[in-house]
């Protein structure tokens, strides 16, 4: 009796509890009897009766005392309990004081002696209650035994804080020194003291000791797990039928007492940092997480074999139910010899006959109470002797725990708690991911956090908890995403990648030296079960995989290659089943798109190199380790995807650029610092060029270099002659470019063109199908063939000229009058391609350097520029008069005689120092000598595409004859004509 009454008063004190924990209540409490006072101010805007209020604020006032102010528990010992019209009086009973502190006592030795023990089952609970009727006791009778209270305080030593709820923890010690001040002062300092810094220190010493419990729990469950599989599994024998029960009893409870046990740690200790308001380490976190997949895994054993344990609780059951009898049946024979009679011998053995008719039956929860209560009569008068009573108890407390194992294993097993405790969860994924060989946990912490979800079931403070449970959801699968999903998707595409790109310099992979995690285990782990869904991590990684390998081989279809190889090695490596792109295997090698070099050409002849024999652009200069190019191919291909439309409109494009190019041309050619030395050089050659065999001197070429850098040089080191230079490169690489269209067309049209049997003998679809008489369709699409057919051939077979376009749109401008500054162009092509060399030779020498800013191989724009300019000025015979090309050949050969002849002088006398010098001489005028037969040889290519060898003047003639010539045809064939009529007739 009286331990239930102590069940009561827990009740109470959980309430009183929740209510004081609970903020949003009281501030929701405050917020309507703020609401209260202004209806109260003006009731008749709210439709309210004025004289209502008032017993409504009374209601309002007996129930926040009664419920909200946290004093259920207080309201319930402080009643009255005297009778007041002279009957019973409680207080004053002291039979019933001394029955009631006994009680008290006995439950309490009991409690204490399992209390912390391994096989303490709910004498925590139970000790909640004994300290609530320690102080109905003092309420009552006023007495207080100061040993009793202080036997009470020093179990706060072994337990100083007991969870009530999912999230609410309770102090013993807080609450008997609140409710009994006075005898707290009975106590002296120094053991309050104690309690108090036990409470503070205990979390340190659990913090302490939680990796070795979990150590210890670990090998516990994981034995109890095996005895559980071995002992469920091995077959029944009839002949060891008693014994085989017991061991399953004994393996059961002994599952429900480690459940018991892990759970309250979990629970004291994560509610205790709450409450206390300090920082868990992450070795606490981990620890107390590996406790939470144990307490599943039990919970999980159970499940698993549910069949089995099911059927074997009832013949357990019954058992135990036999074994009670047994023991009943002998005090009830020892009761019945004895022949003295009294009304309380006849009680006991009532209530033993009543203890005997309740088992043999079902057990029940009424029918275990009836039990318990006859044997609590049933037990007096010595009717069982100490060595028979014990085991008897002991029968009784496990056939309760049998009746209502599974309720019992599923109540300590439900996490619940976690919903306030969620902030672990990230560091937990956290050590998943790092410890990947314990993958398949994850298992048992998503059916923790699967416990949840029944509380929030009974949420009101929303208009439904389906928001809540959406919230919890969406929460819950983000922490995952960001700390393992998204982190494991990550590392497997890390790996693969480096994988396959084995060939490369990369980092250090060495397992022995970075370590290594077999991330393939968390791809054997099945589907995990989280609300309406299952988590597939195998599926998740594979689509991510999919989808990137998807989106990347579309962006660069040239990579197609590597991402097929790292399909396959994904499937290898981590069993990934993974879907074929069923993208094209090959594409256009496009490069750079024509269209991009159009509207940005101004970039583009800066940015790139022209090579007149290959005909190719390459990149001056690039971030990246390797260098673009484009060729006629890419340019094709280009001109394949936009249409031969795109050709027209390029070099319309360049058309605009040159003009703009031209113009900085004439500003240049147009300065005074220019002009004059340019007319004096011109003055120079002419008075000189009989005494120097009509060459024009190597040293005149120098000397105009020289000057030009004395006029200023720019921040980063170039002359006037150096820019001018660069102007010309792009000119000629922009007219490298026109070349290029035009070669990409006729590439383009050729390969159109190249399923067609005979160039020169095409038939005519369209008469072909009016012939065979069908539809207007098909007459329509016979035209348009025709048309395709007639377009290709024609520009297969010629092209469009151009360069000779460019040079006619720009000629008489450039030979106009008032341009007549532009005529000493000529003479600067002399010093402009000993500026080139130098510049050609400085490039080529960065080659072989570390540093290879600057660096180039070819630069054919500058002869292509020179001999388009001179086109455009009808200077190729001023140029050729120079006889430049002559005068530096000649120079150099004579100094590389000389340097010869002086090899020859010293190398009797064995100077290596002076010979070394010579060597290097020889060398830097055979590579300047070779650079200038170069450059002569692509400026004599270049010449080529603009006819260089005929003038303005034998052009003109020669287009004059060929207009009479048409002229002359076009009359022979009407006269002709007119002979055929009579013919005809």
């Amino acid at each position: 009796m009286y331990e239930h009454l102590g069940e009561l008063l827990t009740v109470l004190l959980t309430l009183d509890e929740i209510i004081d924990n609970h903020i949003t209540l009281k501030d929701h409490w405050t917020m309507y009897k703020r609401l209260l006072k202004s209806v109260h101010h003006n009731p008749s805007k709210f439709g309210i009766q004025e004289e209502k209020l008032k017993p409504f604020e009374k209601f309002l006032l007996k129930l926040e005392g009664q419920l909200l102010d946290g004093m259920i528990f207080q309201g319930c010992i402080e009643q009255q309990f005297d009778s007041l019209n002279g009957g019973v009086s409680v207080s004053k009973n002291s039979t019933f004081a001394e029955e009631f502190a006994h009680s008290i006592r006995s439950i309490f030795a009991n409690v204490e002696a399992k209390l912390g023990e391994p096989s303490e089952i709910d004498q925590r609970d139970k000790y909640v209650g004994i300290c609530g009727l320690f102080v109905l006791h003092f309420q009552i009778f006023r007495t207080i035994d100061k040993k009793f209270y202080k036997s009470l305080l020093d179990i706060c030593k072994k337990v100083p804080a007991i969870t009530l709820t999912a999230n609410i923890i309770w102090f013993p010690d807080n609450f008997l020194i609140q409710k009994i001040p006075a005898a707290a002062k009975l106590l002296d300092r120094k053991s309050l003291q104690a309690i108090k810094i036990y409470r503070d220190t205990f979390l340190q010493q659990k913090a302490q000791s939680l990796t070795k419990d979990v150590q210890s729990y670990y090998v516990f469950v994981s034995s109890w797990m095996m005895k559980m599989e071995s002992i469920l599994s091995k077959e029944q024998k009839m002949d060891k039928f008693a014994e085989d029960l017991t061991n399953r009893c004994n393996v059961f409870i002994q599952g429900f007492l480690y459940a018991y046990s892990i759970s309250t740690i979990i629970k004291t200790t994560m509610n205790l940092y709450m409450s206390m308001q300090k920082p868990m380490t992450k070795t606490s976190v981990k620890a107390l997480c590996r406790l939470v997949e144990l307490l599943k895994a039990i919970e999980h054993m159970f499940y698993r074999r549910s069949m089995v344990v099911a059927d074997s609780v009832s013949h357990i059951t019954q058992h135990l139910q036999h074994q009670a009898l047994n023991s009943i049946s002998v005090a009830k024979k020892r009761v019945i010899s004895d022949k003295k009679y009294s009304e309380q011998r006849l009680d006991v053995l009532s209530a033993l006959v009543l203890a005997e008719n309740t088992l043999n039956g079902p057990s029940t929860k009424q029918r275990r109470l009836i039990v318990s209560l006859a044997l609590s009569v049933g037990t007096q008068m010595k009717t069982f002797k100490d060595e028979e009573l014990f085991p008897l108890q002991v029968v009784m407390k496990k056939l309760d725990l049998i009746s209502e194992l599974r309720e019992r294993v599923q109540t300590q097993c439900d996490c619940c708690f976690l919903y306030w405790h969620r902030a672990v969860f990230p560091i937990y994924l956290d050590d998943v991911y790092e410890n990947a060989v314990d993958a398949a946990r994850l298992h048992y912490m998503f059916s923790a956090l699967r416990d949840c979800v029944p509380a929030m079931m009974h949420a009101r403070h929303l208009d439904s908890y389906e928001i809540l449970l959406d919230c919890y959801d969406k929460e819950i699968m983000e922490i995952l995403n960001e700390h393992l999903l998204d982190k494991l998707c990550k590392e497997i595409e890390k790996d693969l990648r480096l994988s396959v790109h084995t060939h490369l310099k990369l980092d250090d992979r060495n397992p022995f030296k970075v370590g290594m995690k077999d991330l393939a285990l968390f791809f054997s782990l099945n589907p995990i079960r989280f609300f309406n869904r299952f988590i597939d991590i195998r599926a998740y990684v594979t689509h991510y995989l999919d989808k990137t390998f998807y989106n990347l081989t579309t962006v660069a279809l040239h990579d197609w290659a590597t991402y097929s190889e790292m399909r396959n090695l994904a499937t290898q490596r981590y069993g990934l089943v993974m879907t074929e792109a069923h993208l094209p295997s090959q594409t256009l090698e496009q490069g750079l798109d024509v269209l991009e070099i159009m509207r940005n050409i101004h970039i583009f002849v800066s940015r790139y190199l022209y090579n007149l024999n290959n005909q190719i652009f390459i990149e001056r200069t690039s971030n990246n380790k390797h260098l673009n190019t484009i060729n006629i191919r890419h340019i094709a291909n280009s001109i394949r995807t936009h249409g031969t439309g795109i050709m027209n409109t390029t070099v319309n494009f360049t058309y605009q650029f040159l003009k703009k190019k031209f113009y900085i041309f004439s500003q240049f050619m147009y300065d005074e610092h220019i002009k004059s030395r340019l007319i004096k050089d011109i003055r120079f050659f002419r008075e000189t060029k009989d005494q120097n065999d009509h060459k024009y001197p190597f040293e005149r070429a120098e000397k105009f270099n020289r000057g030009i850098r004395k006029l200023g040089i720019t921040p980063e080191g170039q002359s006037y002659l150096d820019q001018f230079r660069q102007l010309i490169s792009q000119i000629g690489n922009a007219m490298g470019y026109v070349r290029m269209i035009r070669s990409g067309g006729l590439h383009c049209s050729s390969n159109a063109i190249r399923f067609v049997p005979d160039l020169e003998d095409i038939v005519n679809f369209e008469e072909l199908v009016k012939e065979e008489g069908l539809a207007e369709e098909t007459v329509k699409a016979a035209r348009h063939l025709d048309s395709v057919l007639s377009d290709h051939t024609r520009n297969s077979a010629e092209g469009t000229e151009y360069f000779k376009m460019l040079v006619d749109v720009f000629a008489p401008e450039f030979r106009r009058p008032k341009n007549i500054h532009l005529r000493n162009f000529y003479i600067i092509v002399p010093p402009l391609t000993l500026n080139f060399v130098e510049h050609s030779i400085s490039c080529k020498e960065k080659l072989n350097k570390k540093n290879k800013i600057g660096a180039a191989f070819t630069d054919d724009g500058f002869a292509m520029g020179v001999a388009y300019i001179l086109k455009l000025l009808d200077q190729y015979q001023e140029f050729d008069s120079l006889h430049w090309f002559q005068s530096v050949r000649e120079k150099y050969l004579k100094e590389i005689r000389a340097v010869a002849k002086q090899q020859n002088v010293q190398s009797a006398s064995q100077d290596e120092k002076l010979l070394q010098t010579m060597n290097l001489t020889q060398k830097r005028l055979d590579v300047y000598l070779q650079e200038f037969e170069l450059l002569y040889f692509s400026l004599s290519s270049a010449r080529i595409f603009f006819r260089a060898d005929k003038t303005a003047a034998e052009e003109n003639q020669e287009k004059k004859e060929k207009e009479e010539e048409i002229k002359t045809s076009n009359g022979d064939l009407s006269e002709s004509t007119v002979s055929a009529d009579p013919v005809v007739k």
